[in-house]
């Protein structure tokens, strides 16, 4: 029996909390679909680079024990510039996606991946 998936407005709001409590800067920039909305999370590492992550493929997260996955998504230059490109081609596809914004000069983002 697979457990139940958080609803995204809960789990963005709890990922904020999760951020701030290990003095990581994390702010909801778009707030999408609050049931079932696609998460984005953009980590500026404050360096010039960036890394964008996004939801993990149904093939690759398994939803037995209720854990929302992620995946990196690969960028042209790892920069923030080309992570905002990136989102701006999702939200053409998908005006229901949720975008946080994480900066951390140790590249910390807290989330689990696929």
């Amino acid at each position: 029996m697979s457990a139940a998936r958080l609803r995204s407005d809960f789990w963005v709001s709890a990922y904020i909390r999760r951020c701030a409590a290990q003095d990581v800067v994390a702010v909801l920039r778009r707030r999408g679909a609050a049931e079932a909305g696609a998460i984005f999370v953009k980590l500026d590492c404050l360096d010039g680079t960036a890394r964008l992550f996004g939801p993990a493929p149904q093939s690759l997260a398994t939803d037995d024990d209720g854990v929302r996955r992620f995946i990196e998504i690969p960028l042209s230059d790892n920069t923030p510039l080309a992570a905002e490109e990136k989102l701006r081609r999702e939200l053409n596809f998908d005006g229901d996606l949720w975008i946080v914004e994480v900066e951390d000069r140790a590249g910390r983002h807290f989330l689990d991946l696929a």
